[in-house]
């Protein structure tokens, strides 16, 4: 029999998935504040919607959802970011970091004050003042602060430029995006 551990099993995170309610507001947002890239529309106006048994299916959607827009964009050296715009009777709100799913995704940035900057101007909405970070993150000259995109989703921006400190038992060190 062979040994699993001997192939890996992910390379890791190819994209993160985001449903907002306007794509083309939200990919505006992403570029002006995150410097987000364009890598391709996945589905745009002049496709059918994605709809169906079979899409609600393979897609845990509701009944009656469709998906009418989809594009893929990149932040910097990290995973992709697919966004959906969906139109469903069951939309909620966005997922706060109290309740239970993904809630939000954290960017690393090395000036994280022209971070907020470039935020601001583009219409995020700020938490709270820059504050430090948790345990083994709170290094000297940490720092980290969330956000609220126009639509509502969080996402925090983090810098950690003396690094990390890791417990004996750890598996792993922390992934960081290449300057």
């Amino acid at each position: 029999m062979e040994n699993k551990r001997e192939r890996p099993l992910s390379r890791g995170i190819n994209h993160v998935g985001l449903t907002v309610p306007d794509l083309q507001q939200a990919t505006e947002f992403l570029q002006q504040a995150l410097d987000a890239k364009f890598i391709y529309n996945g589905l745009t106006d002049n496709d059918p919607p994605r709809k169906g048994a079979d899409t609600e299916r393979q897609l845990g959607l509701t009944s009656g959802s469709m998906i009418i827009k989809q594009r893929l964009l990149r932040i910097g050296n990290g995973p992709n970011l697919e966004l959906f715009e969906i139109v469903s009777q069951e939309q909620k709100q966005p997922a706060r970091l109290q309740d239970v799913g993904w809630n939000h995704i954290s960017l690393y940035v090395d000036d994280i004050h022209y971070a907020i900057e470039r935020v601001k101007a583009a219409g995020g909405k700020f938490l709270s003042e820059v504050h430090g970070n948790s345990r083994h993150e709170d290094t000297e000259e940490n720092a980290s602060v969330y956000f609220q995109t126009p639509w509502g989703s969080l996402i925090e921006l983090q810098s950690i430029p003396n690094g990390y400190y890791y417990p004996d038992d750890s598996e792993a060190r922390v992934w960081l995006p290449e300057p």
